[in-house]
């Protein structure tokens, strides 16, 4: 999608998000009519479009990237945040391994509890993040 540098943030910004979400929650409320009615291989089907939908791709990496609270927290990686040109780099990433993503290891930070224990917090990379964000995406329309 991204074939020149010129002004990517500005391409980034000017982005359809209302058209993507409104592809999205259609895709959603297919799925939701499919299972409500009983047809499961219906509702499969419309799952795996909802997993290979750039829309879901694009509002995944906008989630992880800029509206989560822990948007600037590092995995293993130790990259805090994704410049505008490596979003849309990683787009297409998420497509081509929609269905068989294969995870980074996580970053594991001790937190101290009250009782004097310690709870250990994994974190994944950004990466990771927005696919999981869009498998989310795919799995609150199963329910």
């Amino acid at each position: 999608m991204v074939r020149h540098d010129r002004n990517i943030s500005e391409l980034w910004k000017s982005l359809p998000w209302k058209k993507f979400r409104g592809n999205l929650f259609r895709l959603q409320h297919r799925v939701f009519k499919a299972v409500s009615v009983g047809d499961m291989q219906k509702a499969r089907s419309i799952q795996k479009l909802i997993l290979k939908s750039r829309a879901a791709r694009f509002l995944a990496i906008r989630q992880v990237t800029q509206l989560n609270a822990g948007k600037k927290t590092p995995g293993v990686d130790k990259k805090v945040a994704l410049t505008h040109k490596e979003r849309f780099e990683l787009e297409p990433i998420l497509g081509k391994y929609a269905t068989d993503w294969k995870h980074n290891q996580l970053r594991v930070i001790p937190i101290p509890k009250k009782g004097g224990s310690i709870r250990n917090l994994k974190v994944p990379t950004i990466v990771d993040r927005a696919w999981q964000c869009k498998r989310e995406i795919h799995f609150r329309t199963s329910t």
